[in-house]
């Protein structure tokens, strides 16, 4: 089992943006230092959910910071960049870092980005599979031309190829962030493991799983990559010595966030928004991740393995919204339940 960090470099009430992208690198390298597998790094635009824009630049920072953990996006948000960008981006992490970089990739929302970025309502609405399939070309061939409906240009050189880099891998993985079966369908199809969300839980996850490989199969995947398809769970984790403990420090500082947050995101084209309330939402992440007593943590993400099939997890660790409890939480991951889950 696989365990890392996620990091969302949130923006608590009364706190600086600074005070949280400082507070994201620290939750980064305590990772490290706690023996997690991956930290996995959000991106947002314009809003205090999340503070960093540049999931791939941040990446670039910690790598150079670090010298064994595994860092991810979480995910970058493909239709509002150039696919031939990012890919150089993560070609140049994956050969420069010895091949410890992953690159998520979502769809994003239907957010005032695609405005301000040039990339238009049509690039989320049906651009992202165009845009996937030459990410993933640009990472895995050694020259690429383009000639679809947004993209189109003459063939190129990739420079660097990810398979220039001195490990055994061929390029980056590419894990794609799926919320819906359009969005399962399009990664399995191409054999790329998922990204399931918090807001979902292990029934759900399983579902998804399950049809990814229905999928899979249908599209003629090898059997190997079907059934050792490394998909990720995204969950919430807080640690203390009672599990009133820690349900009590989320539920005290997470509101505000989300709140705060959620409010700030504005839509491209005004269509209306239906907005989770803030605290039923927390109880709910708290209801279905581990968050409660070390064993009971070990327990749930063993539980939620079992159901789902899913063997790795990125887990939000900054829910108390606060450095120095944030780093405990993180320590205590590594010390108290990582042991249990062998």
């Amino acid at each position: 089992m696989r365990v890392g960090s996620f990091v969302l470099a949130a923006q608590f009430p009364g706190q600086g943006q600074g005070e949280a992208l400082h507070r994201a690198v620290r939750s980064a390298e305590v990772s490290e230092e706690a023996g997690l597998d991956t930290v996995w790094l959000a991106e947002h635009h314009f809003v205090p959910y999340g503070t960093c824009p540049s999931a791939v630049t941040l990446a670039a920072l910690l790598l150079g910071r670090t010298r064994r953990i595994r860092v991810g996006t979480a995910v970058s948000v493909l239709p509002t960049v150039h696919p031939v960008a990012l890919g150089e981006q993560a070609a140049l992490l994956h050969v420069t870092s010895g091949g410890r970089f992953s690159l998520g990739v979502g769809r994003g929302g239907p957010w005032v980005d695609l405005e301000v970025f040039g990339a238009g309502l049509k690039a989320y609405e049906s651009g992202f599979p165009e845009s996937l399939d030459l990410l993933v070309r640009w990472l895995r061939e050694p020259s690429v031309g383009a000639s679809g409906g947004r993209f189109s240009f003459r063939e190129v050189p990739v420079v660097p190829r990810p398979s220039e880099s001195l490990t055994d891998g061929t390029g980056p993985e590419v894990v794609v962030a799926c919320t819906s079966p359009a969005s399962v369908r399009l990664a399995a199809e191409r054999g790329l493991p998922m990204l399931l969300g918090m807001h979902i839980g292990d029934e759900e996850k399983a579902e998804m799983v399950a049809l990814w490989r229905q999928h899979a199969r249908e599209a003629g995947r090898p059997a190997q990559e079907v059934h050792g398809a490394a998909h990720v769970s995204a969950g919430v984790c807080q640690i203390a010595d009672r599990r009133t403990d820690a349900v009590e420090a989320l539920t005290k500082a997470m509101p505000g966030w989300l709140k705060q947050g959620l409010d700030a995101h504005v839509t491209v084209d005004g269509r209306t928004r239906q907005m989770r309330d803030p605290l039923a939402y927390t109880e709910l992440l708290c209801g279905l991740h581990p968050v409660g007593t070390p064993r009971l943590c070990a327990d749930r993400l063993a539980a939620t393995s079992e159901r789902t099939g899913i063997d790795r997890f990125a887990l939000l660790i900054e829910g108390s919204g606060d450095l120095v409890a944030t780093e405990e939480n993180v320590r205590r991951l590594g010390a108290e339940v990582l042991p249990h889950l062998g």
